[in-house]
């Protein structure tokens, strides 16, 4: 079924809706995610809440402007003409309030205050957090909430105010800085080599156990795929996990083969690159809203952020690949290990 706006029915002869008495922002924030997620359920998974609390919040909306927001079938739900026109009217009233709460912070002490940033899981735990001591001895008044996850959050929603990610994000009102790249290697532990010996290539590889991260199922599917073809799963994993420290420490203790950045080297588990050509890498990209970037204290996490992946600095966050044996040509900074955190490991051989 086609829309009014595709039939070309004029804007003032579309229905109207009622959202002049809209009491409940939560409800109308409830809509919205189903709207752009797609369904109750997806909604409600991202929601931390049971589908029947959205099904019932969104009932409620329904009352509240006094029309028909979904229409559902046995293919899914389906937003009505008239829901379409209260996103719409919804979107402006968030936009509306993100920057009021953008205002009140921008009013507020410069460097007080809390700054939220949202990174992937293992540039987090592995790069961004031993490191981030930094940021406090320099701005003691700011607390810092770092939220490690492997889904990107959206700043243009307030789910942060800072985001790192590992694709060039969508959205079109945010501002982008392309921090650096990062390089995707085959790895092992010294007592896994000294055991089964190390792979040269992609023949040999499949000779091997792997322990790989699975965190968005799809993605890592095409890329076994595109690399293994013709292989299935259970011929060569040996353990697949969802967590980038998991996995880590399981091919650090000997599990079997993984895959790892190209700074690995460096985090103290006592891992080999080996020589099998992979050539993945992921562009690393830092998203704020525009609002956020004039709070001050959001200001200096930003420009921090920017200086902790300088490529000038961090050779494994170049462009064109650096080999890891190459680093201590390349870097003339802090030893690696105390960069990182200096994380130990006892091998299980």
């Amino acid at each position: 079924m086609h829309s009014l706006a595709e039939r070309g029915v004029p804007l003032e002869e579309r229905p109207k809706t009622n959202i002049s008495g809209l009491s409940d922002w939560d409800a109308a924030r409830i809509f919205l995610e189903v709207v752009r997620c797609g369904s109750f359920r997806s909604a409600a998974e991202r929601l931390s809440l049971s589908i029947n609390a959205v099904r019932r919040r969104i009932d409620d909306f329904e009352r509240q402007t006094g029309t028909t927001l979904f229409t559902r079938d046995v293919h899914g739900t389906h937003l009505t003409d008239e829901g379409a026109l209260v996103v719409s009217a919804v979107e402006r009233m968030e936009a509306a309030a993100f920057d009021v709460l953008r205002t009140s912070d921008s009013t507020a002490n410069a460097l007080t205050g809390e700054v939220r940033v949202a990174v992937t899981e293992g540039l987090g735990t592995f790069w961004l957090a031993p490191r981030l001591v930094e940021f406090q001895q320099a701005y003691p008044n700011i607390l810092v909430d770092l939220h490690c996850a492997m889904r990107s959050a959206d700043v243009s929603r307030h789910e942060a105010d800072v985001a790192i990610h590992l694709s060039r994000p969508s959205a079109l009102d945010v501002k982008l800085v392309r921090l650096g790249r990062m390089h995707l290697m085959f790895w092992a532990s010294r007592g896994y080599v000294e055991k089964h010996g190390a792979p040269r290539s992609a023949t040999e590889l499949i000779k091997h156990r792997l322990v790989l991260q699975f965190a968005d199922q799809i993605a890592a599917k095409e890329t076994f795929e595109s690399f293994f073809p013709g292989v299935p799963e259970r011929d060569l994993l040996v353990m697949k996990t969802n967590v980038s420290s998991a996995n880590y420490w399981a091919v650090a203790n000997g599990a079997g083969i993984g895959v790892f950045p190209s700074y690995a080297i460096a985090l103290g588990g006592k891992l080999i690159p080996l020589e099998v050509e992979l050539n993945r890498p992921l562009d690393i990209w830092l998203s704020y809203h525009p609002g956020s970037g004039r709070i001050p204290r959001v200001r200096h996490m930003i420009d921090w952020l920017i200086e902790a992946f300088n490529p000038a600095r961090f050779p494994w966050f170049k462009e064109e690949f650096v080999h890891p044996h190459e680093f201590k040509d390349s870097y003339m900074g802090e030893p690696l290990t105390q960069l990182f955190g200096g994380f130990s490991t006892e091998e299980q051989r």
